[in-house]
């Protein structure tokens, strides 16, 4: 089972998520704005990939004043989950950042 991190209406995430079920895997889509990650995972997340996590590049984020860029990457996260680089791919219990030629390599061979 594939756990895929991100947005239902996402571009890059339907993407992956295609390929990898054309690949023969069961990918369970967990969209990040209709049900949050728990701090925990926030935690686990941020740990795993750094600032690397928020996408600085989406429009949110360039919604975002200055004051509200300064928070910390968590609580940015948590309150804004559409800020979150997409997607985060688990697989087997490894996390993978993106749908890069490096990530599709790494989970489809």
């Amino acid at each position: 089972m594939i756990v895929l991190y991100g947005l239902a209406n996402c571009d890059t995430c339907r993407k992956a998520r295609r390929a990898l079920h054309d690949a023969g895997h069961d990918v369970i889509l967990r969209d990040v704005r209709a049900e949050p990650l728990a701090p925990a995972e926030l935690v686990r997340l941020h740990e795993a990939f750094g600032d690397r996590l928020l996408n600085r590049a989406s429009a949110t984020w360039r919604r975002l004043d200055e004051a509200a860029r300064g928070a910390p990457l968590r609580d940015l996260l948590a309150a804004h989950p559409a800020l979150m680089k997409r997607p985060v791919i688990e697989v087997s219990g490894m996390l993978h950042l993106g749908w890069d030629g490096a990530v599709r390599r790494a989970i489809l061979g």
